[in-house]
């Protein structure tokens, strides 16, 4: 019998998974069933499927290709025009066209008709594909996040006449048509403080706006449209900032006036562009009422945060599906990695935080939904949305670590994708809001927002329909979950030194308990297991020198079963 390469890569001393369908390798991939209409996970499958085979193939190729030759900023043309063109590279190209036009994952929100579905999809499908497709690529799913994002503040904020004229560019998939979407809101002084913005705007005889400053940190700088906070009004702070939307071309078809002065050169995300832009009396619609910038953004800013936490969840999949590939085909001292007991150990721990951060995305997204559709749903979304973002994307960089040690010495090396999950995963609890601001936009939430009892209420409908914990662990669930809820709403009251505590042990919380309802909903009995494990790991306190390891051989074998 001939084997398959495949095979014949499995047996070789340095495991090579290049090429293996990064759904079906996932023992999870079944979950998705208890967040979907049953006609439109039935639909979405073969979708998945072929994405999954390109993530782990091709895109994974492009994606290797485009961070090893990072976009080049042009600032003049040859005849000495000023420009500011950037230069992709024909790998990142052909990346956008999978994200944008095949796959339509920024129009699919907006649109129907995408992937051949008669309505537009909800969060949870978006979010479905995005996880497989962060998988091989990172640095992209941020400029489709922010032109799906744009869309949305857009639709909901601008002008109807606006919205007819912009949607259908920044909605379309096809390619050579498409305007990409960006926010421009980092400035040298006003970074999380978005009162200190200092960029000016100024309203014209014609009642259009100009715009002019500098931003510090922007992704995507060359986008058809980028949205951007800017001081409309002489009231101090945030009561003077006003959004506006940023067309990279006028309506009189001349290029608007602001350059792209530098790109940066990044840690991660290499492949996609960041750069500082300088607004030089650029022409600009104002989107919504004036002095509530702010207020309109943060609709942008919480579906860019949770976006942030599917990627990172996307970003622990593609380590953990490595990390477990490995230990199962690499032999040391005549067994199988995956086979000793320090090695389950530490793919356990990576499988919890893995799965807890799956288990949020979903959890969140249905959230969204839910207040898109009722406003008098939004606490529950304005605190799940921070409390992913806080918790998924520090977790990444320890679950991406941990995997490129499963791989040894060739994990340090850039042939591999270790290395730059592990570089791209670092990214995550800087972006809308380092891991501090974030945190205490849990307690703000709490505060302002009332969404402790929202949380608690949504925890006791996951637990009422989940599988019931053991006897054994009742009580201990029990004690946790309300330490937890006092806990969070004491830090909320005059502590804010314990938001990072309030916030993580509410995330242990939320999670554990989705997983029990996971559990019954999806007929996956492992869910209930891995909640187990969130309550005693994560939730309850242990003397760190007991005979108390996390290693679950059983888990292990599950999670490798598909790979």
């Amino acid at each position: 019998m001939q084997l398959s390469q495949q095979e014949l890569a499995s047996m070789h001393p340095v495991p090579d998974s290049h090429g293996i369908n990064l759904f079906q390798a996932d023992a999870a991939k079944g979950l998705l069933s208890c967040y979907l209409p049953k006609d439109l996970h039935a639909h979405l499958l073969p979708h998945l499927d072929r994405l999954g085979a390109l993530a782990g193939s091709l895109l994974d190729n492009l994606a290797g290709t485009a961070d090893k030759n990072p976009p080049s900023l042009s600032v003049r043309s040859r005849a000495g025009l000023d420009i500011s063109k950037i230069e992709k590279h024909p790998a990142y190209v052909e990346l956008e066209r999978f994200a944008y036009s095949e796959f339509g994952l920024a129009a699919m929100s907006h649109r129907a008709g995408v992937l051949g579905w008669h309505s537009t999809m909800p969060p949870a499908a978006k979010y479905a594909l995005t996880y497989l497709f962060v998988q091989a690529e990172f640095g992209l799913c941020c400029p489709v996040s922010m032109t799906d994002s744009l869309a949305r503040t857009l639709r909901k904020f601008g002008d109807p006449a606006l919205v007819e004229r912009v949607l259908p560019m920044v909605t379309t998939q096809d390619f050579d048509a498409l305007n990409q979407g960006a926010m421009f809101m980092t400035e040298q002084g006003a970074g999380s403080d978005v009162s200190a913005t200092e960029t000016q705007a100024t309203l014209n005889a014609d009642g259009s706006w100009s715009l002019l400053g500098d931003k510090w940190f922007c992704s995507n700088p060359d986008a058809g449209f980028a949205m951007v906070l800017a001081r409309s009004e002489s009231a101090p702070g945030l009561k003077g900032v006003s959004l506006f939307l940023l067309p990279r071309v006028r309506p009189d078809g001349s290029t608007n006036s602001y350059r792209i002065l530098r790109l940066k050169d990044k840690l991660g995300t290499r492949s996609m562009a960041s750069g500082e832009i300088r607004l030089e009396g650029a022409f600009a619609w104002l989107v919504g009422e004036r002095g509530l910038g702010f207020q309109h953004m943060s609709d942008m800013i919480n579906n860019s945060r949770l976006s942030n936490g599917v990627r990172a969840a996307g970003l622990m999949r593609r380590a953990l599906t490595e990390a477990l590939y490995i230990s199962k085909n690499r032999r040391a001292f005549g067994r199988r990695l995956i086979d000793m007991p320090l090695m389950q150990r530490q793919l356990s721990k990576m499988a919890v935080t893995t799965e807890q951060a799956r288990t949020m995305v979903f959890q969140t997204a249905q959230a969204l939904e839910a207040a898109d559709q009722d406003a008098s749903k939004r606490p529950l979304m304005r605190i799940m949305t921070p409390l992913i973002k806080f918790r998924a994307c520090r977790d990444a960089r320890k679950v991406a670590g941990d995997a490129m040690e499963v791989r040894g010495g060739c994990g340090y090396i850039e042939e591999f994708s270790d290395a730059r999950v592990l570089r791209d995963a670092h990214l995550g609890s800087i972006w809308e809001g380092t891991s501090n601001i974030v945190a205490l936009d849990v307690l703000r939430a709490i505060q302002k927002e009332h969404s402790l009892p929202a949380l608690r209420t949504h925890v006791q409908h996951l637990l009422t329909n989940g599988t019931p914990v053991s006897e054994e662990l009742s009580a201990l669930q029990t004690e946790r979950i309300k330490s937890a809820f006092s806990f969070a709403e004491q830090a909320s009251l005059n502590h804010p030194e314990q938001a990072r505590q309030a916030a993580t042990a509410l995330y242990h919380v939320v999670t554990m308990a989705a997983m029990r309802w996971e559990a019954l909903q999806a007929g996956m009995p492992m869910r209930s297991r891995l909640a187990d494990l969130v309550l005693i790991h994560k939730l309850a306190a242990r003397d760190p020198i007991t005979d108390n390891s996390l290693a679950d051989p059983a888990l292990c074998e599950w999670l490798a079963q598909s790979i």
